[in-house]
């Protein structure tokens, strides 16, 4: 059985990364590990996940990925995140959008956060692919309706939320498909970066972002074929970014 379901935990992601770690050999290529209560969910960049009730909180364990496409990963994952609940809501159809590098935006809201982790083992390694995923979340009871985490929706705001079994079929599908793409495609985020920009919910919007300790704006263009965010600056220069946060935008 591919599922494991645990009562409780700090963070499925922590759970998948131990029994790595111990080397036990319990977790296969597409399992997941899903949980209604976590108590200590990470996100990107060290920040905190709010798992509150009517979050879908899941890890898929993805074995043997090629290291080399580790950096694209979380565009990857989110594109077959945004797949596996569209499949699910036929109302969310095309509706979803993909916010540099790890969110996944519903009408200017964001509806889910991904995180992925690995461990690597020479040119191959161990990926977690951590999913909170808002369904039915009452943001009012949960004192999480500020923008302080990015303005959260829930899919229950626009349509009857999936029954969370498939929901978790249809992300597990699509990452599996991913996973195959990856190690058999010497390019396989360049084959879908018509796909991810066409989904891209930053484009043509003025941003603001900071890298460590230093703050930029500008407009957003798109996303290159390594996965770098482009923003052309105020002073009109393009600038490429690996890394950093988005703080704003407009």
């Amino acid at each position: 059985m591919w599922l494991h379901y645990l009562e409780s935990c700090l963070s499925t992601n922590t759970w998948v990364l131990t029994q790595i770690d111990r080397d036990k050999h319990q977790l296969k290529h597409g399992d997941v590990v899903f949980t209604r209560q976590q108590t200590a969910g990470r996100g990107q960049q060290g920040r905190s996940w709010f798992s509150t009730k009517g979050v879908l909180t899941a890890s898929f364990y993805l074995d043997r990925i090629s290291a080399i496409h580790l950096p694209c990963l979380s565009l990857l994952a989110g594109l077959a995140v945004i797949y596996g609940v569209e499949d699910s809501t036929i109302v969310l159809k095309d509706k979803l959008r993909l916010k540099w590098t790890n969110d996944i935006m519903l009408a200017s809201g964001k509806l889910a956060g991904i995180l992925c982790e690995a461990v690597t083992e020479g040119r191959l390694a161990r990926v977690v692919v951590g999913v909170g995923l808002n369904c039915c979340v009452d943001f009012t009871e949960a004192n999480l309706q500020d923008f302080s985490i990015a303005n959260p929706v829930s899919i229950h705001q626009f349509t009857t939320a999936p029954k969370e079994l498939i929901l978790l079929k249809k992300i597990r599908h699509y990452l599996l498909e991913l996973s195959g793409l990856i190690n058999y495609n010497k390019s396989p985020f360049t084959a879908f970066l018509p796909e991810i920009n066409r989904r891209d919910f930053l484009r043509d919007r003025q941003v603001k972002f900071q890298l460590i300790d230093r703050e930029y704006i500008g407009k957003a263009e798109g996303i290159d074929d390594r996965g770098h965010l482009l923003i052309r600056l105020t002073d009109d220069r393009l600038q490429k970014f690996s890394s950093g946060r988005v703080l704003s935008w407009d």
